[in-house]
C-alpha cells in the first residue's frame, strides 16, 4: 500500500511525485513510512494446516486481484470505468493517508480483504473515528477465520490512529454473519444505523 501507508501527503511530496514519477514515488513512501503504521503479520489457522497466511496492507500492483476478489462480494455490481480512470482512482486512494486496504494472502493470492477509512473529528476530544467497508472472503476460503483476522487487523490500525470507535454496516440478518462480526470485536445494538441512497438516475 502506498499513499495509504503514508501519514501525510504534503505539497512537497506531491512535487516529488511529479518529479520522480508516481509509481516509483508511491513505492518509495510506502517502504519508508507505511510499515511503521501496520507491519505485515504471518499467521497459521487450525482449519488450514500447513498453510501460511500473510495479513498486510495492499500494494499498488494488487489492484487486478483485488477487483477479482470483489466479485465474491457483489457479482452483479455496476461496471467499472475504463482502466486509465480506474488506475487514477486507485492511485488517489493509495495517496490518501486516511484510507487503509487490508488483505490476507495465501501463496501470493488475495483471499480476504476489507478497507478502513479514518475520519477526522472535532468531538470526543478531537479523536477520529473509523468506518469499515467491503468485507469479503473468497468463496473457497470462507468459514476459516480469515475475515475475522482481517477485521482485527483493521481495528488495530484504528486504535493506533486513536479512533474512539469503528463502525461497520451489514445488510445481512443471518445469525452466523452477525456472530462473525461479534467475534471480530463489534457489538450489536449500540446505535441504530440509517442509510440514504441517491435518487434514481443519479
Amino acid at each position: 500500500m502506498y499513499g495509504v501507508l503514508s501519514p501525510s501527503v504534503s505539497p512537497r511530496k506531491i512535487q516529488g511525485a511529479l518529479a520522480y514519477g508516481i509509481t516509483n514515488y508511491l513505492n518509495l513512501i510506502t517502504n519508508s513510512q507505511f510499515m511503521s503504521i501496520a507491519k505485515p503479520q504471518v499467521i497459521n489457522i487450525a482449519n488450514l494446516p500447513n498453510t501460511t497466511i500473510t495479513l498486510r496492507l495492499i500494494t499498488r500492483d494488487k489492484l487486478p486481484p483485488l477487483l477479482s476478489l470483489y466479485q465474491h462480494l457483489n457479482p452483479t455490481d455496476a461496471p467499472l470505468p475504463a482502466n486509465n480512470i480506474l488506475q487514477s482512482i486507485w492511485d488517489e486512494i493509495l495517496c490518501n493517508p486516511s484510507l487503509f486496504y487490508i488483505v490476507a494472502e495465501i501463496a501470493g493470492k488475495l483471499v480476504s480483504t476489507c478497507n478502513l477509512a479514518i475520519i477526522s473529528n472535532l468531538t470526543r476530544g478531537a479523536r477520529p473515528y473509523g468506518i469499515i467497508e467491503n468485507v469479503v472472503t473468497h468463496a473457497n476460503y470462507r468459514q476459516q477465520g480469515l475475515g475475522t483476522h482481517v477485521l482485527r487487523y483493521a481495528l488495530n490500525i484504528a486504535w493506533q490512529q486513536k479512533c474512539y470507535k469503528v463502525m461497520l454496516l451489514t445488510s445481512s440478518k443471518r445469525e452466523e454473519t452477525l456472530r462473525f462480526y461479534e467475534q471480530a470485536g463489534f457489538k450489536q445494538g449500540v446505535k441504530t444505523g440509517f442509510i440514504a441512497l441517491p435518487p434514481e438516475g443519479l
